[in-house]
């Protein structure tokens, strides 16, 4: 029994920039259970179309002979080194809080669970 729902489209036309359909747009709003009016139905079928064709632009430039890369310069991140420094006690740090509670900020409770 074929699935009325089933797209019509290939993934070879979609890959090509294929427009995808009105239909289609409506068969993937039932699957993620998003109430769309039937304006929104067209206008989305439009915008979707437009983003495969963006990706099908972007695979044809796409060239095996190019290494993936995620930016267009080599980064390198620069480390200082760790060094150790004086810090805050935990008298002094707890010093200006409102409440404190066994070396411990105390704030107050914001969910109703047991601790």
């Amino acid at each position: 029994m074929p699935d009325e729902h089933a797209a019509t489209g290939s993934a070879e036309e979609a890959a090509s920039g294929g427009a995808i359909t009105r239909d289609e747009v409506a068969h993937l709003a039932r699957l993620s259970r998003l109430a769309l009016r039937e304006d929104e139905l067209d206008h989305l079928a439009t915008q979707l179309g437009d983003i495969i064709s963006a990706v099908a632009r972007v695979q044809e430039v796409a060239a095996e002979d190019i290494p993936p890369t995620s930016h267009a310069l080599p980064l390198t991140n620069i480390f200082r080194p760790d060094e150790v420094r004086p810090g805050l006690t935990p008298e002094q740090a707890l010093a200006g809080a409102p409440a404190s509670e066994q070396q411990r900020f105390k704030v107050p409770r914001i969910l109703d669970e047991e601790a």
